[in-house]
């Protein structure tokens, strides 16, 4: 069986990839995905964004097994945020990093970073718990035939540590093994991660689904 990922994210393709190899299925990125249409993430929850995109990606690759992810990272110190607007989180509060001489640009997860720890900064004495959560839903012609979700605890450092990994990952600190989801080797990562939870979730649920 072959399901294809809604998603042009690297990272996130090479642990869907990893994964489902292992139960001898293949995951491939969805063909022409650069010329599909972005739905709007305007859902109120994960599992409604991860909905709507593999319902409008379904609908343009008929016949395929398209699914499609949304996560993020729920801080309960900021009342959840930044939820399911992690990726634009900084650009929703128009947040902008203190200009330095550095002559690499600042990418949107460096503005992101800093702008989540900068709002955690300005409260006395917060928690810093965290966690990460993932919503997966898998949809053929425009309906959805399996969803399945994901979490893992953590809490948030005060500066990023480690280079393997995107998004809030060096931000975010695995207790009983006091490292970042990016100094973990993938597949240990894999292993506890919100994401590697959902999928393997999903997977479980692929026998009752047609090829």
């Amino acid at each position: 069986m072959i399901l294809y990922a809604a998603t042009s994210n690297p990272g996130k393709l090479a642990e869907f990839s990893t994964s489902a190899s292992s139960a001898g299925i293949e995951v491939l990125a969805l063909p022409n995905l650069a010329n599909i249409p972005e739905p709007i993430e305007d859902a109120s929850t994960f599992q409604g964004n991860a909905d709507l995109k593999s319902i409008a990606y379904s609908l343009a690759a008929p016949g395929l097994l398209v699914f499609a992810d949304d996560s993020g990272l729920e801080v309960p110190a900021l009342n959840d945020r930044p939820g399911v607007r992690s990726a634009r989180f900084a650009d929703d509060l128009h947040f902008e990093l203190p200009s330095t001489n550095s002559p690499s640009p600042s990418t949107p997860d460096d503005r992101n970073n800093h702008c989540l720890l900068s709002l955690l900064d300005a409260l006395p004495n917060p928690s810093r718990a965290a966690r990460f959560v993932c919503a997966l839903a898998l949809a053929r012609d425009g309906r959805v035939l399996l969803r399945a979700q994901g979490t893992v605890e953590g809490q948030l450092l005060h500066h990023p540590r480690g280079s393997d990994g995107f998004g809030y990952d060096p931000l975010f600190l695995v207790p009983s093994l006091n490292r970042t989801f990016a100094e973990l080797p993938r597949e240990q990562k894999w292993q506890l991660s919100h994401r590697g939870n959902a999928f393997r979730s999903l997977l479980a649920q692929l026998h009752t689904v047609r090829a």
